[in-house]
């Protein structure tokens, strides 16, 4: 069954609603969990896929493609532009791909056979982006999120959820300490802004760049394991 689980994952799903294109790797027997991972910009759908060995085949993978295309096999979620200010976002496209994110979570869940699969949504620098952004607007649609090397949009505000809902979360950042492209002042904001949204979560920073180091790795899927895991 493991085997087949692999295997699979060099298939290419289509979903008609969102039009989002994903890799799927099964779970193997009855699934527990379903998580969603979500590349950088520049990148696809493959990027993320040396986490598969690190996470529990009992969860359910989804390697979801961004919609706007760069170039061969290099994708994203939304045109971003670096310059002595930061990074400029196209926030139109931002919120698109929030939305067609959403939309692929809720076709799936759809999809179930009654049962209700607790999801997960992480993703590195962009991927990460999305990642809060989805669930921090649609909690209840995902519970659990990651930014691995990311931050959270301030476009994203007025699509926030009630404190309420927000509730619900938990979430894990991880992030360079010598991030050159984002710097690590974006996971203390982000660190601050959820501390103030009253979502529980977990920050580390690491002695890296821009990049998913293998600590980082680790850590992450020991995060994914304690969520996934009954007490």
């Amino acid at each position: 069954m493991a085997h087949e689980a692999a295997q699979s994952m060099h298939i290419v799903h289509r979903e008609p609603t969102s039009g989002l294109s994903y890799r799927l790797r099964p779970a193997v027997g009855h699934p527990t969990a379903r998580l969603f991972l979500l590349h950088g910009v520049g990148g696809n759908e493959t990027n993320l896929m040396p986490l598969a060995p690190l996470l529990d085949q009992r969860i359910e993978l989804v390697f979801v493609r961004g919609p706007f295309v760069l170039g061969a096999e290099q994708y994203a979620w939304f045109q971003v532009r670096f310059g002595p200010q930061g990074p400029a976002i196209n926030a139109a496209q931002a919120e698109e791909s929030r939305l067609r994110l959403r939309e692929l979570v809720c076709s799936m869940a759809r999809s179930d056979s009654g049962a209700t699969l607790l999801t997960l949504m992480a993703g590195f620098s962009q991927g990460g982006i999305l990642s809060a952004s989805v669930a921090l607007s649609a909690p209840e649609d995902v519970s659990r999120f990651a930014i691995l090397s990311g931050r959270i949009l301030p476009e994203l505000e007025p699509h926030l959820a009630s404190l309420g809902r927000l509730a619900q979360l938990s979430a894990f950042i991880a992030h360079g300490q010598y991030d050159d492209k984002l710097p690590a002042s974006f996971a203390e904001r982000a660190d601050s802004w959820l501390s103030h949204l009253g979502v529980a979560h977990d920050t580390r920073l690491y002695p890296v760049g821009h990049t998913l180091s293998a600590d980082m790795a680790s850590d992450f899927s020991r995060w994914i394991h304690q969520q996934t895991t009954p007490d």
